[in-house]
């Protein structure tokens, strides 16, 4: 592929995971509104609904990853991406007439479908990167998501003015503008000649689970990987319930403070991530990251409640764990044909949905059992995060070990 199709490509896939991400976080302002509109009850009582809205989602994801993942090793990236996207659009826009909540359930169901094309897009980034530019551009995979999922509540928060469902109409449009977009510039990154054959047992999640044993003492990395995400789901999952507990936070100062996270996240991924692994190799950078977010967490828990303010000090350190996923990937990656980059970013996506699915609701049931047993206890308001910091740390030890005798690659 010439360097400008490359550049296109690149530019094509990053726009179409920031879109996946914005569809996450566009509904997130109206959300309420709608669940209580379509289940017909009132947003109190659609609270109890909400779990199961956001949760078909990431299941869906989980279920469907590895299937895309290896239709993108049988047929090509571009008609998967292409198809995904086109899908998106359409299916937001079936929410957007949505008439009640079995409609709006099925609507993210199908949403999580094919925003599995994260898994293609991942595959296309590793076909087209060199083993210099390869952790820089997982990096950037990193950056779109954060950027999406800032600039999604965002323009959320912004039509809800217009109805709670005008937010599903902007990213149908979104969606559909991209895939015209891609249909004209998207080149092919995998020839004929390296696809495999498709195979049912490597394209469901458990068949993509035991797909790990093929990486030998690599598959840990997936693990590691799982932890990762399992870990960050704390502070996705508890962050504006801790802030307003602890510190009496609006909802306003919620949003501006998950703004600043996504804003640290991307710059770190984006820009950050590439040089840090050039100068400290995969092994190094991972392990900063790790233990980075291992203290952080410990930091967050502890904030004193009037010092709210100290939760800005935190971000950007935190932000630094968005370095571990971009060098696992690369660490994996370079030692995987081409032909089966789409499953590898298939198992990858698959433990990142088993993480969204499980994450929330097990920090939100840490979260709510220490504050009913434990209402005087000042650490309660932090719990979900220090438990996070035990799966931080056995990440960091897993890591270790995993890569012991690894040598990293360093400019």
């Amino acid at each position: 592929m010439s360097l400008v199709s490359s550049k296109s490509a690149l530019v094509f896939i990053l726009i179409t995971i920031c879109l996946d991400s914005i569809g996450l976080g566009i509904i997130i302002p109206s959300f309420p509104t709608l669940v209580s509109e379509t289940a017909h009850v009132s947003i109190d009582d659609s609270s109890k609904y909400y779990g199961v809205v956001m949760g078909s989602y990431a299941l869906m994801q989980f279920l469907f990853s590895p299937l895309i993942g290896n239709l993108s090793d049988r047929f090509g990236r571009r008609p998967v991406l292409l198809s995904s996207v086109l899908g998106m659009g359409l299916d937001y826009i079936v929410m957007f007439y949505a008439p009640d909540l079995f409609w709006l359930v099925m609507g993210r169901a199908v949403a999580g479908i094919f925003g599995a094309s994260y898994t293609t897009a991942a595959a296309y980034i590793a076909d087209i990167s060199t083993q210099e530019n390869r952790a820089q551009n997982f990096g950037m995979i990193g950056a779109a998501f954060g950027v999406g999922f800032v600039v999604g509540p965002a323009i959320g928060g912004l039509l809800t003015d217009f109805g709670p469902r005008a937010p599903f109409l902007a990213a149908a449009i979104f969606s559909l503008v991209n895939f015209v977009y891609g249909f004209f510039v998207l080149k092919e990154s995998l020839p004929p000649s390296e696809r495999r054959k498709f195979e049912w047992k490597r394209a469901n999640p458990l068949g993509a689970i035991l797909q790990m044993g093929r990486f030998k003492k690599m598959k840990y990395l997936f693990i590691v990987s799982f932890f990762l995400i399992l870990t960050n789901m704390s502070v996705h999952s508890a962050w504006n319930y801790f802030s307003m507990s602890k510190f009496g936070w609006t909802a306003k100062d919620v949003g501006i403070s998950l703004a600043v996270v996504g804003v640290c996240f991307g710059v770190v991924q984006g820009a950050a991530s590439g040089f840090l692994v050039k100068k400290l190799g995969e092994k190094g950078a991972a392990t900063l990251g790790l233990g980075v977010l291992f203290i952080t967490l410990i930091g967050i828990s502890f904030i004193p409640s009037d010092m709210g303010w100290m939760m800005y000090l935190i971000i950007l350190p935190y932000a630094l764990s968005g370095i571990v996923d971009p060098a696992i990937r690369t660490i994996v990656s370079s030692g995987t044909a081409n032909n089966e980059q789409g499953e590898l970013q298939g198992v990858f996506t698959s433990m990142m949905s088993l993480g969204e699915i499980i994450g929330p609701q097990l920090f939100m049931w840490i979260f709510y059992t220490s504050r009913t047993n434990y209402p005087n206890e000042d650490w309660s308001y932090g719990s979900p995060f220090l438990a996070a910091s035990i799966l931080a740390i056995a990440a960091f030890i897993l890591l270790r070990w995993t890569l012991k005798g690894f040598k990293s690659q360093k400019s």
